[in-house]
């Protein structure tokens, strides 16, 4: 029972870090606007994600324009799109992978191979969690380097978003969850006896009388 606690922990961490991967893809907060200039009064605020720009006027009045041009946003948009979306739908493939190897489900028979199954769905979470970090470091070491250039006018630095920081917590989630998983499967695979215990009752057949049959069945 303890493996399988393991891997469903694991299951839970992995789908919270799955729901905070995609909030981070689509929030439009990986950089916003620094304020540095304090005798100045601002009106609006600026985000930008890998999908849109929004300004945000001290009003409350919001307006966001989603990006006209694939190839006329930089080379770190393109690249944290690409590997952000295909982090997400790789753990979509780990999200079938272990369900058929987990050992509270019966889509696999008990054995080596379920405990494979769901081995090689930890590692794919633990990859996507790896797969999200690199656009998530790359981003906010492109925000600081910049923040701190001199070069960089006031009016063009920007502060490490909301979205960044969500990223890094899904991605520990999927991480951790997907070694819970693997550790969950190793464990099932070199102790059979700790696995999710499946119990099988034979039906009782009623007699004539109306009565069941108190014979017991192996």
């Amino acid at each position: 029972m303890g493996s399988a606690g393991l891997e469903i922990l694991g299951l839970v961490l992995c789908l919270l870090g799955w729901v905070g991967l995609i909030l981070a893809c689509g929030l439009p907060m990986w950089q916003v606007t620094a304020f540095l200039d304090h005798n100045i009064v601002t009106a609006q605020t600026t985000w930008k994600g890998l999908w849109m720009s929004c300004v945000v006027q001290s009003t409350g009045h919001m307006q966001c324009k989603v990006y006209d041009s694939v190839l006329a946003l930089s080379a770190e948009v393109q690249a944290a799109r690409a590997l952000t979306v295909g982090a997400v739908l790789l753990a979509l493939v780990a999200l079938f992978v272990t369900l058929a190897g987990a050992q509270c489900t019966t889509c696999v028979a008990p054995g080596p191979a379920k405990a494979r199954l769901a081995l090689t769905g930890g590692s794919i979470y633990a990859l996507c969690g790896l797969l999200a970090l690199v656009p998530l470091c790359w981003f906010a070491n492109i925000v600081v380097r910049e923040f701190y250039d001199p070069a960089v006018p006031v009016s063009k630095k920007y502060d490490l978003g909301a979205a960044l920081y969500i990223g890094w917590a899904a991605s520990a989630l999927l991480m951790c969850g997907g070694g819970l998983v693997c550790c969950g499967a190793w464990a099932c695979a070199g102790r059979p006896d700790l696995s999710f215990p499946v119990k099988y009752s034979v039906p009782r057949r009623s007699t004539a009388g109306g009565d069941y049959d108190k014979k017991n069945y192996v």
